[in-house]
């Protein structure tokens, strides 16, 4: 459903604030570059393309908008993490590329893969394309998998939906993809229920179903966040394995900043349903601009460090109360009247990191 018309209100609205956001463009703070954009390496094509992504909901008689224009680029065999508060859009974005979302949400914007524009495609074509060309690992693999059929059927069911083999060459595939995801003695496991199996041995389990149909893009949304420290580890091994294996490319979404550190090429930081800061994964840890994504980081415990840890204060708004200028500024301790009365737009602080933010100091741009 494409997004409606909004009511003449609404639309008086939107003109003040276009104004305003034209007067900011035209008026950057000394040092920085206006623009809008996303921030992927140049002379790369991109596999995904995704461009002002907006999606809103139908809740009681009126629109509540959730997502708020997302651009990113995803290139050819990088990971981009996707890192923020729950609450934040994260996986509603990628629900949303999917084709997941169901009749109650309205979209709009583009998403290209491979130079097909999917956001408004059929539910036919998504049909081939999820799985085939797409794949998404959910954060809980026990409520994903049928716990009335066992592993392997489950498996060579995804290898002949994708990949056009049956009977015995389905089920020697999907062995073959249980052996890949490391879980031992694979042709035994083939006859486990997912009730017999740990959470970790779920997950590898939905690796391999994800990996049945050979994917160009991997979606993984929180794959680590129901498993303990140790497996998390491995679950992470096994994913940087698949990917320098395959070479396909894979968006991370996840709220712990540790297992974005360490697997992700690029990190894209959203909040209230807008991205604030994308950048670098080096760059983002080690000089992080935009005041959520400081907060992000000084939030994680250091071993080197005692007291107490830092927090910040209040929580992400909800999607049909947000504040008027920058969502984050009731939280912010930057804020300013500039802040609290329009939506910044981003600026670039060089050729591959952007930042939506009014008070960003004396950085330059690499031009």
């Amino acid at each position: 459903m494409q997004l409606p018309l909004p009511l003449p209100e609404a639309q008086a609205a939107d003109k003040v604030h276009d104004r305003r956001q034209q007067e900011i463009l035209l008026h950057p703070r000394a040092g920085l570059h206006a623009i809008h954009g996303v921030a992927a390496p140049a002379n790369q094509e991109a596999i995904l393309g995704i461009r002002n992504l907006k999606v809103a909901f139908e809740q009681n008689e009126r629109i509540v908008q959730v997502l708020h224009g997302i651009d990113l680029d995803i290139l050819p065999g990088e990971t981009v993490g996707i890192v923020g508060e729950s609450g934040c859009g994260k996986s509603v974005t990628w629900l949303a590329i999917m084709g997941l979302l169901g009749k109650r949400a309205c979209l709009s914007g583009s998403v290209m893969l491979n130079r097909q524009e999917i956001l408004s495609a059929p539910q036919k074509v998504m049909t081939g394309i999820r799985g085939k060309r797409m794949a998404m690992i959910f954060q809980d693999p026990s409520s994903s998998l049928n716990p009335a059929h066992r592993i392997g059927s489950q498996v060579a069911e995804a290898v002949s939906l994708h990949r056009g083999l049956h009977g015995k060459a389905a089920q020697e595939e999907a062995r073959r993809l249980l052996d890949r995801v490391r879980i031992p003695d694979a042709a035994q496991r083939m006859k486990s229920y997912p009730h017999e199996l740990s959470g970790g041995m779920n997950q590898r389990v939905m690796i391999a179903m994800a990996l049945a149909g050979e994917p160009d893009l991997l979606i993984a949304d929180e794959p680590t966040t129901a498993l303990d420290a140790t497996v998390q580890a491995q679950i992470l091994d096994l994913l940087k394995e698949v990917r320098a294996e395959s070479g396909m490319a894979m968006a991370l979404i996840s709220h712990d900043l540790g297992v974005i550190a360490d697997i992700s090429d690029r990190v894209m930081v959203m909040y209230a349903g807008r991205v604030v800061e994308t950048a670098s994964s080096e760059r983002i840890f080690a000089n992080p601009a935009h005041p959520y994504t400081q907060g992000l980081i000084a939030a994680l415990p250091d071993l080197h460090t005692e007291g107490r840890l830092k927090s910040i204060p209040g929580f992400v708004p909800e999607p049909g109360k947000l504040p008027q200028g920058c969502s984050f500024s009731p939280r912010c301790e930057r804020s300013t009247r500039l802040c609290v009365n329009a939506q910044p737009v981003q600026v670039c602080l060089d050729r591959e990191h952007l930042v939506s933010c009014f008070n960003l100091g004396e950085q330059s741009i690499v031009a």
